[in-house]
């Protein structure tokens, strides 16, 4: 192997960043692009993020970039010398990582990567010959990216650092690479090594699979190679469960069909959604119902988690589990069919909302999600019945709202997604479009009435206090008066009270009727 340039079949293309880096760099220091800058430049993609090597400390010049730019420096990793330079660029921010070479040279630098396509560098220099599109690829990336296919660097890529596997499967994904063969061998041969990855790595790598495109894809091909048991082993006891009318799926293929619902529908929330994610009466029916409050619906989404995790990558989690609690709530009922006199199996899951609950709780613990993210988590799986169950009301009344968002809060716009992809999932080719137009309608009711009327239909101001009710009644502190004022609230939200008057009555006939 050498550190030959090489001119790729198409220009790269680089962020008008890179020119401004080159002449703040001296000609004499040898320092380079490498990693994904050099692979999205190639592939026309948008620059997020810049790494660069050199054969010294990194730091000091992750230092001076910043300086030069008037950004903010971060030392990333003392041992290995890198550092992180934040730079204000228009209206984004770019992050440039600096690190010393893994190795004695750029060539051992490039070997010791993950796989070919990150494995390529491009001098960084302030020559003005057209060094940036020379490309230094002494691992075959760019006949790889030519290809479409994935391949590791080395025969101990992945063996020497095994959450590799499941950047493999997010790389495949979000460049449209097919996995080479010996790669994907590693990838199963080495996936009982990922219990020897720390925890937060593994999360990290995780959630952005479940962030990323085709999330039913990805872990359909990480259960297929072995590999999702050890991340959620949960989904094993979902394989080939089955379950009774109406659906029309085993759960772990329920599951994976909600997934990929809930990945279309939040597509048609989006801010740039496609006209496919709109095209047929699905999606279509949900992309009309929520136009009036789509807007809010992508601030909802946009929240972001400790160390960024996006709010869609925990939303596809709880989707993930959403029916971990069947296996261990299964029952089948034997009775006699009116129609046939035959024996009938009625499948059961009783209950397998909390048991699902309690899974998702463990299993956040064991991920290390913060306990906001736990308690988002366990209350989605904890009610996501309760859409279906209100479907069933003819009409939805407010106390029924009240109720749900009282129970629910902000979880309970999750919990409406998560709803609808459930619906989809469980019905599939058997949907009926008049019970979906139906079913859309009663989330719709749901989301608009915590959207648009939260203060009046949702938390009212309250017409008295524990206080007033101390005073004017005189009682004593206690539970009581806690249930008067949940039960007076509630009145107030469905429009039976509406003044201080009314609810001081109100108060007196409860404590008559108590007596």
């Amino acid at each position: 192997m050498s550190l030959t340039s090489v001119r790729p079949s198409r220009p790269l293309i680089w962020h008008p960043c890179i020119d401004d880096l080159r002449a703040a760099i001296s000609p004499n220091e040898a320092v380079y692009l490498v990693g994904g800058a050099v692979r999205d430049a190639y592939l026309h993609r948008p620059l997020h993020d810049v790494d660069l090597a050199t054969p010294d400390d990194g730091r000091p010049l992750a230092r001076r970039l910043a300086n030069t730019f008037n950004g903010a420096y971060y030392p990333l990793d003392n041992e290995r010398g890198v550092g992180r330079a934040l730079i204000p660029w228009t209206n984004e921010q770019i992050i440039i990582d600096v690190a010393q070479f893994r190795g004695a040279d750029l060539l051992t630098d490039l070997r010791e990567r993950d796989f070919t396509l990150n494995a390529m560098a491009v001098k960084l220099t302030s020559d003005p010959s057209d060094q940036l599109q020379a490309v230094i690829d002494p691992m075959g990336g760019l006949a790889d990216l030519a290809a479409k296919r994935l391949r590791a660097c080395t025969t101990h890529s992945i063996s020497s650092d095994p959450v590799r596997i499941l950047r493999a499967l997010r790389a495949s994904l979000q460049f449209g690479l097919i996995i080479d063969p010996s790669t994907r061998n590693d990838l199963q041969n080495y996936a009982s090594t990922l219990p020897q990855v720390s925890a937060e790595r593994i999360r990290d790598e995780f959630f952005a699979i479940l962030g990323g495109p085709r999330p039913a894809a990805a872990l359909a091909v990480l259960n297929q190679l072995g590999i999702l048991a050890y991340i959620i082993p949960e989904t094993t006891a979902m394989q080939r469960m089955t379950q009774g009318p109406p659906h029309q799926l085993d759960v772990w293929q329920h599951t994976l069909s909600t997934i990929s619902h809930l990945d279309t529908l939040l597509q048609v929330i989006e801010p740039q959604r496609s006209s496919d994610a709109t095209a047929n009466i699905q999606t279509g029916t949900v992309a009309f119902a929520i136009s009036h409050i789509r807007a809010q619906l992508q601030d909802h989404l946009a929240h972001q988690w400790p160390n960024e995790r996006p709010h869609r990558a925990l939303l596809m989690l709880a989707a993930l589990m959403h029916d971990a609690g069947k296996p261990a709530t299964r029952t089948v009922e034997l009775s006699m069919s009116e129609k046939t006199g035959e024996p009938e199996e009625h499948i059961r899951f009783l209950q397998h909302e909390q048991t699902g609950a309690n899974l998702i709780a463990a299993r956040a613990n064991a991920l290390r999600l913060s306990q906001d993210e736990l308690k988002r988590l366990q209350a989605i799986v904890k009610h996501h019945m309760r859409p279906h169950w209100l479907a069933s009301e003819s009409p939805l009344s407010s106390r029924a709202i009240y109720r749900f968002w009282r129970d629910t809060g902000e979880t309970g716009v999750d919990i409406c997604l998560l709803a609808l992809a459930d619906y989809l999932g469980t019905y599939g080719v058997t949907l009926d479009s008049q019970a979906w137009i139906a079913y859309v309608n009663t989330i719709q009711t749901l989301l608009s009435r915590y959207f648009l009327q939260h203060d009046s239909a949702i938390t009212p101001p309250p017409l008295l206090t524990g206080q007033d009710v101390l005073d004017v009644f005189d009682l004593k502190p206690g539970p009581q008066i806690g249930e008067i004022l949940k039960t007076l609230r509630e009145s107030q939200a469905i429009g039976e009270i509406n003044t201080k008057e009314e609810a001081l009555d109100w108060v007196q006939r409860f404590l008559v009727d108590q007596q």
